[in-house]
């Protein structure tokens, strides 16, 4: 009877959604007590009624089944793709319902990840619906790029003067990965692997604070316009992921003026 009630549970997902493993679904309906207790009347009813369905997966973005024992960062982790890819669209609104259905769990994890998305600036909550995604444009993606440069320039002008040469090629790697990344034409598989680029390269500045400011700036230059591209065609990509290269061996050159150069025209592009 127990396998009875787990296999119609997993029944009404859609297809191709990531899914909570049958044994570690008790603590769904745990989940449910606590929501409808804790919450205020009307607080957390988003209306799912007219909401549409949530597209399914695209092929090219392959998410691990969704593990209890981190679910709301590994949630958290498939909306910022999500972002990223173009399957949550700027202006639309989602409910943690919903969108909870879609990944095979409860609407607590979903909700806890989408308020952090908004103290990240990426969705705003919309009382008794859900999250509405931030309309961006493009001043605020030259307004992205200019912060990052001011950050970021200096320090990349430092590290070349101090890093040895053979450092900046242990991170070759990292460049080739971003080149293959590009090449699969997946924007969410581009930005995960250049986000990675740029925080190993500030890395070596040894200041935490830093990488993780960068990081944070760097993940919101990397969410899709208002009628704009979702992302960058593939050969955009590649042409960035070239930069890349180029800029090491500008670091390992100690090359001052390409540096600056490379490093300003990357985030111009908002890589």
């Amino acid at each position: 009877m127990k396998q009875d009630a787990q296999g119609s549970a997993g029944a009404g997902a859609a297809p191709g959604a990531a899914r909570v493993p049958a044994q570690q679904r008790g603590s769904d309906a745990l989940d449910r007590v606590r929501e409808r207790d804790a919450a205020l009347p009307g607080a957390r009813g988003e209306h799912t009624h007219a909401e549409r369905p949530y597209p399914p997966s695209r092929p090219a973005v392959q998410r691990p089944a969704v593990q209890r024992s981190s679910v709301r960062g590994q949630i958290l982790d498939a909306l910022r793709t999500a972002l990223v890819a173009g399957e949550l669209k700027p202006g639309e609104v989602y409910s943690a319902p919903v969108l909870g259905e879609r990944f095979g769990v409860s609407a607590t994890p979903v909700r806890e990840a989408m308020q952090q998305l908004a103290v990240e600036g990426a969705v705003e909550v919309v009382p008794n619906r859900g999250f509405r995604v931030i309309e961006r444009g493009t001043r605020e993606l030259a307004e992205l790029a200019e912060v990052r440069a001011l950050i970021e320039v200096p320090v990349m002008l430092r590290l070349a003067r101090t890093v040895p040469a053979q450092r900046w090629a242990e991170l070759r790697p990292l460049a080739e990965e971003t080149a293959r990344a590009a090449a699969s034409g997946c924007p969410a598989a581009y930005a995960e692997s250049d986000r990675a680029f740029h925080r190993a390269l500030l890395a070596l500045s040894g200041n935490e604070q830093l990488v993780r400011i960068a990081e944070d700036l760097h993940r919101r230059s990397q969410w899709p316009l208002v009628g704009g591209p979702v992302r960058h065609g593939r050969a955009d990509l590649v042409a960035d992921a070239a930069e890349h290269t180029a800029l090491l061996d500008a670091l390992a050159a100690r090359d001052l003026d390409v540096v600056r150069d490379l490093v300003g025209d990357h985030f111009t592009g908002a890589a």
